[in-house]
């Protein structure tokens, strides 16, 4: 008999996350699962990893009959235990999410949902980081599950090009369908808020909002959420910008 393939699922909202656990319902259907989390929420830690004080992984309560650990370290810390030291063999798919709020558009070099992902990928497995369009705690995540599950299985029958992720946004309420996409051309418009502490010393909390560069493009996955479709987008971790390379060729260095 053949060995159940083993599935890392992590996420970056830490360990009691609702969309960690129904995530791991889900992906349990396909496998064996283990699940490594931060013990609290990791959101925009990117791909950061821990330099500065040891990293502890203990064993927690089961999710959903799945061995389970909480981590002091980012999601990038996670999987990288999981692949050098934690686990007995090398996981098979690296799954993060589902993450509480959309990771569409430039979000994905913020998000500790996709840097998860990202470096499952840098170990040569399929990778796939899920995100909902709904920041509530208590989302409804029935209608995402669904997603979850045909992406997932589609990657089990075809597989993902080696050092490439997805990133899959799944729109709230019910989806269309779903759409391959790439990403949207756009970014934060940052606003700081200024304020001043019962202390008196002044602080500064980050606001703003998302400028789409593409409105008018149905290719994107920012369009895709738009009109109720869950989004795929193929994420590489080459950021090398082939047409400036070009260029700078005939620069006289």
């Amino acid at each position: 008999m053949s060995e159940q393939p083993l599935i890392l699922v992590t996420n970056d909202d830490g360990i009691h996350a609702k969309g960690l656990r129904e995530l791991v319902e889900v992906i349990q259907l396909f496998g064996e699962v283990i699940v490594i989390s931060s013990e609290v929420s990791m959101s925009g830690k990117a791909c950061s990893i821990t330099v500065d004080y040891p990293l502890r992984a203990v064993p927690v309560e089961k999710i959903h009959g799945a061995k389970t650990y909480k981590c002091n370290g980012t999601p990038v810390d996670c999987v990288k235990l999981s692949f050098n030291s934690l686990l007995d063999r090398t996981p098979d798919y690296v799954v993060s999410g589902i993450n509480h709020g959309a990771n569409s558009s430039i979000s994905v070099i913020y998000s500790g949902t996709m840097g998860a992902a990202i470096e499952g990928s840098l170990h040569g497995v399929p990778s796939i980081g899920f995100s909902l369009d709904d920041f509530n705690p208590d989302a409804d995540f029935s209608k995402a599950k669904m997603i979850v599950a045909k992406v997932f299985q589609s990657v089990m029958e075809n597989g993902i090009p080696e050092f490439t992720c997805l990133n899959v946004n799944i729109p709230k309420g019910k989806p269309e369908g779903v759409k391959v996409c790439r990403q949207a051309h756009g970014k934060w418009e940052e606003e700081f808020q200024k304020g001043t502490d019962p202390h008196g010393r002044d602080f500064h909390w980050l606001a703003g909002y998302f400028k789409n560069f593409e409105e008018e493009s149905v290719e994107t996955d920012i369009h895709a959420l738009n009109n109720n479709f869950a989004s795929v987008v193929p994420v590489t971790v080459d950021m090398t910008c082939y047409k400036t390379m070009e260029q700078l060729k005939s620069w006289k260095f």
